[in-house]
């Protein structure tokens, strides 16, 4: 816990000791980086390593688990993936048989990303698995602290970078 001069006292600040973080105790960028560090790790050990899931693997399948058949291009942007990435990523789901393309019969052009028999089990066992994930990542939060965290973090996740504008030189 920190103290009003940003100190964290070493037993509430666990790995952290006495050290003062100075302007980082206001850096958000510096507090999503810790708690990914702590997510990664739960991660791991829930999901990713028993069911061989990437994070991105298993972001993807749970999205076609709860709408079914989507464009590749949602998908893509929904993850924050660029084409060329999505098209790794689903590549190496198709080889392990977890998921196909089905073209869109609306746009011949596009393609629907398809869950497959084994990549709908697969994705309900990492569904059932990222729950026990989840207790032990906000057991100290309330029900209401938990939803307000989600929000907040949604409202930063929807941030566009505003590209400059160049100024003519006087």
């Amino acid at each position: 816990m920190a103290d009003a001069g940003g100190m964290v006292s070493g037993r509430e600040g666990g790995r952290d000791g006495d050290l003062d973080f100075g302007v980082l105790q206001e850096v958000l960028g510096f507090h999503v980086t810790l708690v990914n560090v702590v997510t990664l790790e739960l991660f791991e050990r829930h999901v990713g390593e028993p069911l061989g899931l990437r994070k991105a693997e298993y972001s993807l399948l749970m999205l076609l688990l709860a709408n079914g058949p989507t464009p590749a291009r949602r998908l893509a942007q929904t993850l924050r993936l660029s084409a060329p990435q999505l098209t790794m990523m689903v590549d190496r789901m198709q080889e392990a048989r977890w998921l196909r393309r089905e073209r869109n019969p609306a746009d011949r052009r596009a393609q629907f990303i398809v869950l497959t028999r084994d990549g709908e089990a697969l994705s309900r066992r990492a569904a059932q698995l990222s729950r026990t994930m989840e207790q032990e990542l906000t057991s100290c939060l309330s029900a209401a602290e938990r939803a307000m965290l989600i929000e907040l973090l949604r409202k930063v996740a929807t941030y566009r970078i505003a590209v400059p504008t160049e100024v003519e030189p006087g």
